[in-house]
């Protein structure tokens, strides 16, 4: 399903399968009348892929359309900077709108951990999003995404979830 490119809305461009899980689950848990404001794309095949297709294919989109938001969802596999790689091929016009998050690790990395399924662990990110709480977005494989975590709650949250 399209977003509608008027309105406010999210695209996630996923890494791998399991970060498209992660992307799927979460978009389980927003409120139905808001959930054509977030679409998951196909996945990219890895994160240099992932900023590649950002760079080729989103960029002037976004410029075309000021009411769209980024969410690149990468695996960091253990690489402390891999945040500020995947950063720096965002133009400084679009980096409000562009938000990179990821397991510390890899997402299957989440079910060894005991949290579950990708799935289950966006179901529960969504829900943790919602209620501004931080049980599994605290957690050690996520907790890295704090400052990314903030951007969002504030510039998305709105857009996907109603006040409550």
């Amino acid at each position: 399903m399209s977003v509608n490119k008027n309105l406010p809305h999210i695209l996630v461009l996923p890494e791998d399968k399991a970060d498209s899980q992660l992307a799927n689950g979460f978009h389980l848990e927003i409120d139905l009348t808001r959930q054509r404001q977030m679409q998951v794309l196909p996945v990219a095949g890895g994160w240099i892929e992932v900023l590649e297709r950002f760079k080729v294919d989103h960029v002037i989109e976004m410029e075309r359309y000021p009411k769209r938001f980024m969410v690149l969802l990468i695996d960091f596999d253990g690489r402390e900077d891999r945040l500020d790689k995947a950063k720096e091929v965002v133009p400084n016009d679009l980096k409000e709108r562009v938000f990179v998050l990821g397991v510390r690790s890899e997402p299957e990395g989440l079910r060894k951990a005991g949290l579950g399924s990708p799935e289950t662990v966006g179901k529960a990110l969504a829900k943790e999003c919602r209620e501004e709480t931080d049980a599994t977005w605290g957690h050690d494989l996520l907790r890295h995404n704090a400052s990314e975590l903030d951007r969002l709650r504030k510039d998305v949250r709105p857009i996907l979830f109603q006040s409550t």
